[in-house]
């Protein structure tokens, strides 16, 4: 039975609009049956994207296994061009992609996706694998913060407070950390949604809805990727930092590589 049964009708024309559902299932139509980077390619394709990769002489080589950490500027086509572009390089059966468990149900990307916030019963068994693609010769690409960049004062939009999982990770697997730039902005709209839904006190993140808009709004846009030198993860190691902070420095060092943009 078809779950929008129980949604009266006005609301899901009102949800709809909202997601972009419409513009959303073309894509996923001229990209079918295309999966992992060959689905991200049609959809910028599709939607006129250039991206604009600085750096690959930075990219390790397939036999050094790192983890790929960056920015995370728009939500959702960050991660497609960054998909499109390292399982071109590696392929796709040598990436995967730590991502929240609801883009699972983007299914072309499910093959180089992977789960990272089970609950309950499963959340061993997430943990369990992801330890397991860690000692892999895979590849692994994170966003760190977990949640899309905000605007700060001053103007700057930059990630917030970056995990340390990604840092502790690596060190316990002999992976270098490869830092990556993402440079690209959402519409002006969705960070003032993100302010005021803070100064109102609204812990429902609201703003995360507009996602989808903020992805067909990108169309004919360009943006760049910029690569940065592998850190060593002896370096890591004999620094004798936490991994909070060694997070927090990786992070400032990512915005090194282009400084952040201002609205």
């Amino acid at each position: 039975m078809r779950k929008q049964k129980y949604i009266p009708r006005f609301l899901y024309g009102v949800l709809s609009r909202l997601i972009h559902q419409n513009e959303l299932n073309e894509i996923l139509r001229i990209s079918y049956p295309s999966q992992g980077s060959e689905f991200s390619g049609k959809v910028l394709k599709h939607l006129d994207i250039d991206v604009e990769v600085e750096g690959t002489e930075n990219l390790p080589k397939s036999d050094r296994r790192v983890v790929f950490a960056s920015n995370h500027p728009l939500g959702g086509l960050d991660g497609i061009a960054l998909i499109a572009v390292l399982g071109q390089r590696y392929g796709d059966e040598n990436i995967r992609f730590l991502v929240n468990d609801l883009l699972m149900n983007v299914e072309p990307l499910s093959t180089v996706f992977l789960p990272i916030n089970k609950y309950g019963s499963q959340a061993r068994a997430a943990a369990e694998a992801i330890n397991a693609e860690y000692a892999s010769d895979r590849q692994i690409v994170i966003f760190p913060a977990g949640l899309v960049s905000r605007l700060h004062p001053g103007g700057e939009v930059h990630d917030l407070k970056w995990q340390k999982a990604f840092v502790q990770k690596a060190i316990e697997n002999d992976r270098d950390i490869v830092p990556v730039r993402f440079v690209a902005l959402n519409r002006k709209r969705f960070y003032r949604l993100a302010k005021w839904r803070k100064k109102l006190g609204i812990k429902v993140n609201i703003e995360q809805a507009t996602l989808p808009a903020e992805l067909c709004a990108s169309r004919g846009k360009r943006f760049r990727i910029i690569i940065g030198k592998p850190i060593s993860v002896s370096d890591l190691k004999k620094s004798g930092k936490s991994f909070p902070q060694l997070a927090e420095e990786i992070r400032e060092h990512v915005y090194t590589l282009h400084k952040p943009e201002k609205l």
